[in-house]
């Protein structure tokens, strides 16, 4: 099941929907953020200081600080929407949801949760 909470003030960016669409659909993504490509498994989207925001969980690409680590409960992403650049949804490519990911409060730090991915992972096409 999809949480999906309505924005109270101020429009979102234009990579909004498509990772919105990729959330409820559970299709990864992959972007630029800030320089390096990224693949990513998009679990919740909201807003923090008034900017849109998205928690993922990294599967593929590259990290500011090289390969990715080893350990899948270290591959927990935030970015923001402004700042993520050509992202396309992967269709074909595995969904990925760690043991780690808590439903009930998926942000640490966040003003508005406005959608994210239930505790239901057994989608057709998903991976745990």
């Amino acid at each position: 099941m999809t949480a999906t909470l309505a924005r109270t003030a101020g429009a979102p960016p234009s990579t909004w929907a498509p990772l919105h669409a990729a959330l409820i659909e559970r299709h990864p993504i992959a972007a630029s953020y800030h320089g390096r490509l990224r693949v990513i498994c998009p679990h919740a989207l909201g807003w923090r200081a008034n900017r849109a925001i998205v928690l993922g969980y990294q599967v593929g690409g590259q990290t500011s600080t090289g390969s990715l680590d080893p350990d899948p409960r270290k591959r927990w992403r935030c970015l923001y929407l402004d700042e993520i650049d050509h992202l396309v949804t992967d269709h074909t490519a595995a969904w990925h949801t760690p043991d780690n990911y808590n439903p009930q409060h998926p942000f640490n730090a966040i003003d508005e949760l406005s959608a994210a991915i239930g505790n239901d992972t057994t989608t057709p096409g998903s991976a745990r």
